[in-house]
């Protein structure tokens, strides 16, 4: 359990930078600070997703609160308004913990309230529940009551709103729901709640500030609206609950709602694959990126601003799933995305305003083909893989081989070449107008690795069909593109990987990109090789937190992300560091070590710092990155899937031996010449 002290927020500074995530399964959560003072656009109570699992609208930005004892006030709350923080209700914060969500208890007069918040899974629905657990006060208050204002915001989750003449006013009041809708095509907003009174208020609080956005050189002020007050009295029933809503709910409920949640995460914990408390969180963490889209499942990138990503969802994939069993899950997420494969590649991204999917990576359809082997490993359910994924992988290297979107084609090399002009395709995509930050335009090294890969998966998966027309096809691709590979991409001087070949002088940067080339599961490098790239990215590359994306050597080097979107994007990949890459890494370092004893205490040694770092930033999450230069704060998203995925697999699998246990799969599936239906030569 992840808890805080009074002492911690005696440094401000320090509490606002430890921030809670709520999800509900649908891509809508609620966040803020462990103080309750909200730092980003992002924060709110209810950010509800209206088309799964985008469209998300912040709704519900906060609530102010004030204790009356004996009509004394006590303002629990708090906001940073221009030069100043009011209230600062976080004087009467006792504790906050994670238990298993967030839970703010406060102390007054010996009095002490504890507040929990937390989301219904499957709805865009957000608890907030307040209850009096002592009183230690020498004389029972006659008067105990509790004032609540809700502050809404009703606007995109990217963007901020201002005190406006449009705004509706209205309060629908029916027993014990109000509901507001304030702009015409938004939806309702019903809270339900068991107050005594509900006064209708309809004012602006003006000039919020939000330090985590000024700090990203973007709009930081917003202006919020109150509707009505809620006065609870706490001394007749020692509970008040508001549940905030697009749908109609009743306060009623809170406590079963509560027991309900609670029950869900003991299950996430049963799932977790070992009895260890940094697995278990990690496995707990896991859960909130796994979503709904329409009948199926997909993978939220991260929160606060990603929705999901064709290349993220893959490379999260395995560890978000299979080691905590959920395999129908994975199978779910990997038939949606082969439903929406478009002449042989993924889409990398389904926008936020529900338009066609983005099809503009290269390397999306190849981490597909790896999560669906790893799915095969765990499961042995080859059925689905070739009724429903070899088809499609099938139509992938076609469309490779014959050229496809952006110059993605294979060259004579039998290596994968890609690449226009202004298009970044591999994940190190930061672009700032026509400014290409990474340009990695050719053959990049990962990309060589997984076409490597995917052809050597596809030989595989043919020979379990007896398809041996296709089994011969993709071993002579396979061998032909070892023997180029090692041809073109050996760097004798270095004794590593070079980063992009594309005709002219090879790049010869240092970056993690060459880690795959070891660490995936068909690898075209001798073992002097393989370990030879592990040192070299150990020696440059390797932090406490993940690897570097370059060479602190490299006059290129950016070892800080700091100020507006182009100081930021200007870092991104040129040495900030990602923790996802420590998965293939130790991964990689194992496999040269020989899976030796050694090599496991050593690799969990460096996963140490991580168990540390879900008490930092996303509480029980891991960051999406951190600074190159020490003592690398972390930045970037506070939970970033394929960060906790990544670190889940690689410590239950690498470190800790476990190993996939396929239930039988029968008899090798018979096919009638399946090379010549998918129309392969």
């Amino acid at each position: 359990m992840i808890h805080f002290e009074r002492e911690t927020w005696n440094d401000l500074d320090v509490a606002l930078r430890r921030e809670w995530l709520e999800t509900n399964g649908l891509g809508g959560f609620a966040s803020s600070t462990i103080v309750g003072l909200n730092t980003r656009r992002y924060h709110g109570l209810l950010a509800a997703a209206t088309r799964p699992p985008v469209g998300r609208l912040v709704l519900l930005s906060k609530v102010e609160e004030t204790l009356f004892i004996d009509g004394k006030r006590f303002d629990l709350s708090a906001n940073r308004y221009p030069g100043v923080i009011h209230p600062q209700g976080f004087h009467y914060l006792k504790q906050f913990r994670l238990d298993p969500f967030p839970v703010f208890t406060y102390e007054v007069e010996g009095i002490e309230i504890e507040k929990s918040v937390f989301m219904i899974h499957g709805e865009n629905s957000a608890v907030i529940h307040y209850e009096v657990r002592k009183n230690d006060r020498p004389e029972v208050p006659k008067n105990l009551q509790l004032e609540i204002r809700p502050l809404i915001a009703f606007r995109d989750y990217h963007g901020t709103t201002h005190e406006n003449g449009v705004i509706n006013p209205a309060v629908q009041e029916r027993s014990g729901v109000a509901s507001v809708t304030p702009y015409h095509g938004m939806p309702s907003l019903h809270l339900a709640h068991n107050a005594i009174e509900l006064r209708k208020t309809g004012d602006w609080y003006r000039n919020f500030e939000y330090d985590a956005e000024r700090e990203r050189g973007l709009d930081f002020s917003e202006d919020l609206f109150n509707p009505f007050m809620l006065r609870f009295d706490l001394r007749l029933h020692r509970q008040a609950s508001i549940i905030a809503s697009t749908e109609q709910r009743n306060a009623t409920q809170a406590v079963e709602y509560r027991r309900a949640e609670i029950t869900r995460r003991r299950k996430a914990l049963v799932a977790s694959p070992i009895e260890d408390g940094f697995v278990q969180s990690l496995a707990a963490a896991s859960d909130q990126y796994l979503v709904s889209r329409r009948d199926q499942n997909t993978v939220i990138a991260g929160y606060h601003w990603f929705g999901d990503w064709g290349r993220d969802t893959m490379i999260a994939l395995p560890g978000l799933t299979l080691p905590t069993g959920k395999y129908d899950v994975a199978r779910s997420v990997l038939r949606t995305f082969a439903k929406h494969g478009d002449r042989g590649m993924l889409p990398n991204r389904f926008p936020d305003g529900g338009e066609k999917p983005e099809y503009n990576t290269v390397d999306a359809a190849f981490w597909f083909f790896e999560a669906a082997r790893a799915y095969l490993a765990y499961t042995g359910d080859l059925e689905f893989v070739r009724d429903e994924l070899y088809p499609v992988f099938a139509d992938i290297v076609s469309w490779h081989a014959r050229g496809t979107r952006y110059g993605i084609k294979v060259d004579d090399s039998g290596l994968l070449a890609s690449g226009e002009t202004g298009a970044q395709l591999t994940w190190m995509d930061a672009r700032v107008g026509d400014w290409v930050v990474t340009p990695r335009r050719g053959k990049p090294v990962e990309i060589q690795a997984l076409w490597y890969n995917a052809l050597c998966i596809m030989e595989d998966l043919a020979s379990r069909f007896e398809d041996e027309a296709a089994r011969k096809r993709y071993r002579d691709m396979a061998a032909i593109a070892q023997w180029s590979f090692n041809r073109l991409f050996w760097n004798e001087k270095l004794g590593c990987l070079y980063d992009v070949v594309n005709g002219g002088p090879p790049d010869p940067s240092i970056r993690p990109n060459q880690i795959f080339a070891v660490s995936l599961p068909h690898s075209m490098l001798p073992r002097d090789r393989a370990r030879s790239v592990v040192e070299k990215v150990e020696e440059h590359l390797l932090t406490p937190f993940g690897l570097r994306t370059l060479a602190p050597s490299d006059p290129l080097y950016r070892g800080h992300y700091t100020g507006g979107p182009k100081e930021r994007d200007g870092a991104y990949h040129q040495g900030t560091v990602w923790a996802w890459l420590l998965g293939p890494f130790i991964t990689a370092y194992i496999k040269v070590n020989g899976g030796s004893e050694q090599a496991r205490r050593q690799a969990e040694a460096w996963l140490y710092p991580l168990e540390s770092h879900l008490a930092e930033a996303g509480l029980g999450h891991i960051s999406e990155i951190f600074e190159g230069d020490a003592p690398h704060r972390p930045c970037g998203c506070i939970a970033q899937a394929w960060s906790v995925a990544e670190i889940l697999r690689v410590y239950s699998e690498d470190v800790r031996g476990l190993r996939s246990n396929p239930r039988p799969s029968g008899r090798p599936v018979q096919s009638k010449n399946l090379s010549v239906a998918l129309g392969i030569p």
